[in-house]
């Protein structure tokens, strides 16, 4: 099978594509290696999927219609797990247009040009974000989500409607997989298990909000890459899911776990929650379960356990 994966160096979409090409699919990889965290690193997240003869990286950007069209017509690829975006909330309150511009207008290029060059199967990355401050919990995908609390979760949430659009319109399979919290080797530098581990590391303050109240439903990364490539063989007509480890963890807690894996305390300040920023995040996964057999195993301490072993060996 061949599969486009765009976004294919960074956090998640790396682990994508060693994942497909593990398994003898043959992957197209779209990547523009923007600034916003370290492109040096998204390169060596690439290491092994590099050595592949069933592997092909283009240098583009999503935004560019002409080029992406070109990349469709030489490839031809069969499915499509479209990992691209502006990600991160609070930086989508800087760069609103910025975050329209690759998430929304990218996404509707590539549901444009999958359903002109007959992909069978698009799977969309979303956001447990779209939810906002949902009182409904846990968060089920019935939830109609349109109290999003920033531009990011806003613009991921059109582009789960832009998606229904082209299944509706053309019979595009579409499932948009709404991640919480992901977390695990390759990391983004600006995710919460990131900049705490980083600091606590090195003896600088944190920033835990509300007294380390608020709590988060992280999702180890191999879980979720598990969710994804079964979404991806499943073939869903329209479907949108939660992909989440239904097990949310007190900040609090959270912060103990790193300070008992580092041997070492946190300094911490503790601000107001921002106006971005839910209490709460809580993934039912019941139609995860029911319709991918997905079945998140990894629990907080051994999944941080494997992040400081990796972060520790890039610090090294």
């Amino acid at each position: 099978m061949r599969i486009m994966v765009t976004g294919g160096a960074g956090f998640i979409g790396s682990h994508t594509v060693d994942a497909l090409l593990a398994r003898g699919d043959e992957v197209v990889c779209i990547d523009d290696f923007n600034d916003y965290y370290s492109p040096r690193r998204k390169r060596e997240n690439l290491t092994v999927a590099q050595t592949s003869s069933s592997f092909h990286l283009y240098e583009s950007d999503i935004r560019d219609f002409q080029e992406m069209d070109r990349i469709f017509s030489i490839e031809k690829p069969q499915k499509v797990i479209h990992l691209a975006a502006m990600a991160g909330v609070r930086n989508s309150v800087k760069f609103p247009l910025l975050y329209e511009e690759v998430n929304v207008r990218g996404t509707l290029n590539l549901l444009e040009l999958a359903s002109r060059h007959g992909v069978r199967n698009f799977v969309l990355a979303s956001t447990s974000s779209v939810y906002g401050a949902s009182k409904e919990i846990p968060f089920k995908e019935d939830n109609a989500a349109m109290k999003p609390l920033a531009p990011y979760p806003a613009t991921k949430r059109s582009c789960e409607l832009l998606a229904h659009v082209y299944h509706h319109l053309y019979g595009l399979h579409c499932t948009a997989l709404r991640f919480f919290t992901v977390y695990g080797p390759r990391g983004r530098p600006d995710m919460t298990p990131y900049l705490f581990t980083q600091a606590i590391s090195l003896g600088r303050e944190i920033t835990l909000y509300d007294d380390g109240r608020p709590q988060r439903d992280f999702t180890f990364i191999e879980d979720i890459i598990g969710g994804v490539l079964a979404t991806l063989d499943a073939d869903l007509q329209y479907e949108i899911i939660n992909l989440g480890n239904s097990q949310p963890v007190v900040m609090r807690d959270f912060v103990t776990i790193i300070e008992d894996l580092l041997s070492r305390q946190a300094e911490i300040v503790s601000p107001p929650l921002p106006a971005t920023e839910p209490p709460l995040t809580y993934a039912d996964i019941s139609k995860a379960r029911r319709l991918l057999g997905y079945n998140p195993t990894a629990s907080v301490e051994e999944g941080m356990r494997r992040f400081i072993d990796w972060y520790q060996q890039e610090a090294a």
